[in-house]
Parts: structure tokens; sequence; C-alpha cells
């Protein structure tokens, strides 16, 4: 059955003394208590009190029994976390990768994504939510944040009570919805590097049943690194971000919301510069040095933090982002009725410089997409007695179409050809040389999921929930490979499947491969938790979780390796597993000093057969990573978060997290690069081969087919991570205005962590600690217009840090980085009525 559009039959609201849970969370939101929330009956005053729709009902932030870290609205505004990448600076536990839009991961507890290129046949296991619309490509969700009331990040699987199942955690953002009393906001700031970021929303009623809100943004911002080819700042930002809500309440209990939203990003992006060399395996003649010798190349600068680059291809990052979403909540005699219904795009049209040199190797690397998800959810909620229930139906359909390019330039031969083949000193072999991809992919995905918290007592409650999910994947690749002169370069054998290739063709078939396969998934899995919740006293709640989860299989789409020979795809490898999940998690969470202060600490333990993980195996051709299973994969460690606010002249938050993730058993992963060209060896945890590294390399330095990694870190996650910051203030009148001066930081620490999928001594990023601080004025929450005027600085201390390194293709021994942002300064007017 194909399903566009699909029912859901469930739903989610709990009254708030269903359960008073427990969890690890972190109440955050220190710049703007003003908006974090209103009381809902715990004796706290509104400003201190944070509510959440994480399990689909407002609740106390404090009462829920699972690890969730909020951040309000004004409090991302103050920071500059102004999409998901930043918002990791304030949320210990997520990780955010990205090289481009499309090339992003998002993890959480290390879980989540693989780390590298984005693979269209894969789901994520962080789901991330606007407005409960499931945002099914990490790309489509790197907008600008835009009237956000506040995010909400869930830590652990929470396929029983969202649509879309996911096994790490959820990012819940929530969108400030049209009211009926008229208001508005305005926000101007600006910087060094050119920095403007613009902002305004406008609410209120055009009838005593109908109220709209209008809401934009525009972000610009010059690059941070200078291109001495074309005498432009690259990696620069360049956003636009539209949203409109028309609410409707025709009756008491009935409230439908026709919400509609675009985003606009068109960048000078994305580039990532020369970081260092690292010896290979090969020969000497085909590392990096003796190539770059040879063509008499050398980079604009071997410090990465002098911020300079030398590609040779425009670059190009062209992101529009849209959608249309008919949200309707109903009250029933038998509970409330939730209906969300949406259709989302994603257009995406790069272009890149893939072999990050001023040489033209490859001249030319991009893969525009097409994505249209529709989806439906219905959920219905309600109680009876000492049972509470959630039940609840979800239908998606999606839709990808990937027309990718890369074609090789003069330089290529010279470079990828071993130089020991007369061929390598003619330009026509490769230059030209074009592969073509066309990749095209639909998903269906249906499930029935559900909730219950039975109260045993009037302090014990036991909430099992249940998922049963099924999953459809069809999928096709197919890479056509055309010489500079036009013509199809194919694989030649003759009868008994010797090759016919010439040499010439042979070494053009060493760096595209046509290829041209169609493959299959679907599955059905049913899952489910359970969660122990006890309220040991008013201000103290524990609670106990185990769930049994699974992220669905997959589907290869960027092309598998093949027989060298026939060019015949390995089609066992175009599948990839489902991973099957076991998740414990036990916590507590307190309020004391008069709930003045919060305590929170979280444990847990996630163990993963069948972990899908990036397997690069660093061809420069058009099969530049696959997808396979590691055996087992772990994530365990402890969170905690606390806050204080004595007074509302002053308040302070920290946040903690030690995560140990690791492979247990992945025996078949790819070497790293300093083992290419060589023979196998097993790595210790920091990916430091444990046999003697001076290996002889294969005559035409092959790099061996796998390594056992087993007990290595997973990528992309650090073993400790930090967020904290304070603010205080003092009653002043300014301006003739009553209100307060205040000063305020923010700073956020991580440990080192690994960038490539099997760890490498090449590509581990060293540890850093971020510090933001603000100096403003604004009034009291009172005043009929609020002010608020501060001056901000960013990285204040100026740190240099890497977001990311990698590999360069070839495995040459290049490493390249995407460069952290530099300390930035500015001012920001902010106008609220």
């Amino acid at each position: 059955m194909t399903l566009r559009v699909l029912l859901l039959a469930g739903a989610a609201i709990l009254p708030l003394a269903a359960t008073p849970a427990l969890a690890a969370e972190t109440t955050t939101d220190s710049a703007a208590p003003a908006d974090q929330a209103t009381s809902v009956g715990t004796g706290q005053s509104d400003n201190d009190t944070i509510v959440v729709t994480a399990r689909r009902r407002a609740e106390t932030a404090q009462d829920v029994p699972l690890a969730i870290s909020v951040v309000g609205g004004d409090h991302i505004d103050a920071t500059g976390a102004f999409n998901v990448g930043r918002l990791q600076q304030l949320t210990p536990t997520l990780q955010f990768t990205s090289s481009n839009p499309r090339n992003t991961s998002v993890n959480i507890r290390g879980l989540g994504a693989p780390l590298g290129l984005t693979n269209d046949g894969i789901e994520q296991g962080v789901g991330i939510y606007v407005d409960d619309v499931y945002m099914a490509r990490v790309a489509s969700s790197t907008f600008d944040f835009l009237d956000v009331k506040q995010i909400e990040v869930l830590r652990g699987p929470q396929g029983t009570l969202y649509g879309k199942n996911t096994t790490a955690g959820a990012i819940n953002i929530t969108s400030r919805a049209p009211t009926f009393e008229p208001e508005g906001r305005v926000e101007i700031s600006g910087g060094n590097y050119g920095f403007f970021q613009g902002k305004a929303a406008v609410s209120g009623p055009l009838s005593d049943k109908v109220a709209v809100r209008l809401a934009g943004s525009i972000t610009r911002r010059d690059g941070t690194i200078y291109n001495v080819t074309s005498k432009l700042k690259v990696n620069s930002q360049d956003n636009l971000g539209l949203r409109g809500q028309i609410l409707w309440k025709p009756a008491n209990g009935v409230e439908i919301t026709l919400a509609g939203d675009y985003s606009h990003q068109n960048p000078d992006c994305c580039t990532q510069v020369y970081v260092r060399t690292g010896a290979t395996q090969r020969p000497l003649n085909r590392q990096y040095a003796a190539l770059a010798a040879a063509q008499n190349y050398a980079v604009p600068s071997t410090n990465p933090f002098d911020r300079m680059t030398d590609v040779d291809t425009p670059l190009r990052a062209k992101n529009d982002i849209g959608g249309v979403s008919l949200r309707a909540r109903i009250d029933t005699g038998i509970g409330t009725l939730t209906s969300v219904t949406a259709w989302r795009y994603w257009d995406w049209d790069p272009s890149n410089d893939r072999d990050f040199l001023g040489l033209p190797i490859t001249s030319k690397s991009q893969n525009p997409s097409h994505q249209d998800q529709y989806s439906q959810e219905l959920r219905l909620s309600g109680e009876t007695g000492k049972l509470g229930y959630t039940l609840g139906a979800f239908g998606f359909y999606q839709k990808i179409r990937t027309l990718g390019l890369q074609q090789q330039g003069a330089a290529a031969s010279k470079w990828l050809i071993n130089p020991t083949n007369a061929l390598s000193n003619d330009p026509s072999v490769l230059n030209g040389l074009t592969a073509n991809n066309d990749i095209s992919f639909k998903n269906t995905s249906a499930a029935i999921f559900g909730k219950f918290t039975y109260k045993v007592t009037d302090t014990f409650s036991i909430q099992p929930g249940f998922r049963v999910n099924y999953d459809k994947k069809d999928g096709s690749y197919s890479s056509v490979v055309t010489d500079g002169a036009g013509n199809l370069v194919v694989f030649k054998t003759d009868a008994a499947g010797k090759s016919l290739n010439t040499k010439r063709e042979a070494a053009q078939l060493a760096v595209l491969a046509p290829q041209s396969f169609v493959a299959r998934f679907s599955d059905w899995n049913f899952s489910g938790d359970v969660t122990a919740a006890w309220d040991v006293t008013r201000d103290v709640h524990l609670y106990a979780t185990y769930a049994k989860s699974f992220k669905t299989g997959g589907i290869n789409l960027n092309g598998v390796p093949a027989d060298a020979v026939t060019g015949v795809p390995l089609l066992d490898l175009a599948t990839i597993k489902p991973e099957s999940v076991n998740h414990y998690e036990v916590g507590i969470k307190t309020q004391f000093l008069n709930r003045k202060a919060t305590l929170n600490i979280a444990a847990f333990r996630t163990d993963v057969g069948n972990y899908q993980t990036q397997v690069s195996n660093f061809a420069v051709g058009n099969i530049r990573g696959y997808l396979a299973n590691a055996d087992k994969a772990r994530s365990q460690g402890v969170e905690v978060d606390t806050s204080y606010r004595p007074s509302e002249r002053f308040n302070i938050y920290g946040n903690g997290a030690y995560t140990d993730a690791k492979f247990v058993s992945f025996k078949n992963a790819p070497c790293p690069p300093e083992l290419s060209g060589g023979k196998a060896q097993p790595l210790d945890a920091n990916g430091v081969p444990t046999a003697p590294a001076d290996l002889p390399g294969t005559p035409n330095g092959v790099s061996p087919a796998q390594c056992d990694i087993s007990g290595a870190r997973l990528p992309g996650v650090s073993k400790w991570s930090f967020s904290y910051g304070a603010e205080a203030n003092v009653p002043v009148k300014l301006l003739g205005k009553d209100g307060q001066v205040y000063f305020g930081f923010d700073g956020n620490t991580r440990s080192s962590w690994s960038s490539n999928a099997s760890p490498s001594a090449y590509t581990n990023v060293d540890g850093y600690a971020l510090t933001n601080f603000r100096l403003g004025f604004r009034t009291e929450p009172s005043s009929s217009v609020g002010i608020d005027i501060y001056g901000w600085v960013r990285n204040a201390f100026d740190v240099n840090y890497y977001d990311q390194l990698a590999v360069a293709s070839g495995n040459t021994g290049l490493i390249v980085g995407n460069i952290g942002d530099p300390r930035t300064f500015g001012g920001t007017v902010k106008l609220t009525f």
C-alpha cells in the first residue's frame, strides 16, 4: 500500500496530575524569564516555571519522566544560537556536525546518524519536529530559528509518543502561537564580519474567532575564510525565513491552525581548508607531498587558522525549504483529539570543490536534490480513573530525486594515476571525465503507537508504551560515465570474464566507474518501553525506564563497491539491516532551597545491534562512501543538570555529561588513512595502530580491505561536555524607563572527539571551550513597550577550533577541516509591544 497521507488515531495528553515524574532536565533559559512559560500550579512564579509539551501535553519540565533539556526563545536569541548547529553549545549531549547542509548529522549521546556523507536511503535516529511536524531530512532543518517560543531536546528513544520513530532522541521546536491580543516583536542585530540580522513578528485578531501571526527573519554575514583564487570571502551566511499562522477557534474546545513557512539560504559556502598531511602506507610518490611537488603546487597557508583557501570551483549552497501544515485540536467526551496534516519540500542546489585545493583535480562535484514529504498524524488522549492513555497512528510518504555530477579536471591525471604509469603525464586521460548520477528514493512508513499511565498510588505510576511500525523503501542508483570527448566509459569483458578495457579506459574506470542497480527494503517492527515513576516527595522524583527500540533499515544510494574487473555491483551491500536498540535509564529530579534550585541526574546505557555506520573506501570515484552494519555499539554515561535562582536579580546554571560511546564489535571496519596502502592491523581506542606502522605498501597502493576497530570510540561524540552560564541584574532607571542593567555569560566545553568513521590519529579533534558575554539594559516586563538593548561578544577569547576534520578523497594523506567561527561581536536592539 502506498501512503502519501495517512491517518493516525491516537493521542497524547495525560493530565498533569497523572504522572508526577522525574528526569534529568536542563532549565537553561536564564536570559529571559518572561519567555519561560506560565505557572501550572507548582507554587513557583510564572518566571520560574518551564512548561513543556515533549510528551504531547502541557506539564512542568520537572515533572517529566525522561531526560530533557529546555531552552527558551529569548535565551536562544541572547546567546546567538539561531540554528540547530549552535544549539549544541547550550545542550551538552547534542552533537552536530556539518560540512554543508546536505552533509549534516545530528546525534544525541553519540547516537543518531553516521558521521560523513549523507545517504538518501537512510533515516535519522534523532527526530526534529517543528510544531508537531516531522522533518525527514536533517538538511531541511538547517533553517534559522524563527519566532521560537522554546526548544526541548529529549534524550533516548521516543517511538511510543512521537509519530516517526526515533531511537536516540528528538528536538521539539515550538513556535509562538497567534494571539487574540495584539502584540509584536522587532529585533535588529549588527556586528563584525558584516553581520546583520533582522527579526520581526506581529500577532493579533482578525475577528473574535480568528487570529493571525506573521514572522520573518533575515541574516547576512561575510565569510570567515578568504579565497585567494576568487578574491572573495567564503563560508558566508545568507538566510531568509518567513512564517505565517492562522488560528481559528470556531467553538469552545476546538482550535484549528493553518501554518506555512519558507526558508531560503544562498551563501558562498561551503569549503574545508588544509589542516595537515599525514603519512600513509602508499608509495611515497603517491602521497601528498610528492604529488603537490610534481605540479609545483603549494597551498596558500599551512596554518588553517590563517583562514585561507585557494579552491578553484565556485561555491554554492543554495537551500530552499518550506511547507504547509494543518493542525486541529478538539476536546471530545472521550479525550482530546489532535490531527496534524503536513506537506514539506526541500530543494538543494550546491557547487563544491571536493579536492579542496587550487588544482583542477575535481572540477565539479554537486548533488542537487529535491524532496517532498507528506505526513498525517492523529492522536487521542484522555484518562479514566487511575488510567491515562495516549493512542495514535502515523502515516508518512517521502520521495527524493538527486541528480549528481562529478567531473575531473586538467590536473587529475597527474594527481590520481600512479606516477609509474605513463598515462599520468597525459592530462587528456582524465580531463573532462564525468559521472552523471541519478538517484531516486521512495519511502512509505506507517505506525500505531500508544502510551499509558497507571497510577498504582497517588505517588507511584507505571507507564508502558508500544509501537507497531511498517517501513517500505524503494531506491535506484545509476551512474553514467563519459570521457572528455563525450564517449561512454564502460566495463568490457570477454566470455571468460577477462577485462577487454584499454589501459586508458582502465585508468578512467579506476577514478569514475559506471554503476546501476535497484534495491528494495521492507520490514515490520514491534517495540515498546516501560517507565516506573515515583514522587518521593513533592520536590523529589525518581524514574527508571527500559525501552526496546529499533532504527529501520535502509538502502545504500551513494553507490556500492563492485567487482574490479566486471564492474558488477555487490548487491548484498545495497541494503542495510535495521538497528536493534536496548535502552536503560534511571534518573532523579529534585528541587530545593524553597524551589529556587534544581539538581537532576540521569544515568543511561544504550546497546545497539547492527549499528549503521559510514564506511569510506577512500576511492576518488563516485563511490565515496557507503553504509554497513557494525556488529554492536554501545553508549553509556551520566548527565547532571542544575540551576539556581536565589532571587530575580541572579541566576546560574550548569549542565554536564559523561558519554562513553564505542564500537563493541566492529571487525570489518574501514581502515584509517594511516593504513591506506598497507596491511590491515588492529587499532587501539585512540585510532593508533597496535602493530608497527612501517608496513610495506602494496605495489599499486591499494588500501587494506578492513580493520578491526572493536573497542574504538564512536565518531562525533566527546567523552566530557559541559554548558554553563549566569546572569546578574540591578534595577535602574534609564531613558526615563524603569528597568535592569544586566550582565550575562554562557560557555561550553567539550573534550576531544573522533571525526572519522574509523578513529584516526590524523582526524582527532582537540577539545575546546567557548565563552560568550552580553551586557545590556532592558525595561521591566510590565512596560507597555519592552526595550532590550545589549552588546555581545561570542567566542570571546578567540579560541581556534574545528567543527569537523575529514580525509580528502584519494587518500593522499591530506586532511581538511571545517573551521569554527572566530571571535565575533556586535549589538542588538529588541522591542516588544
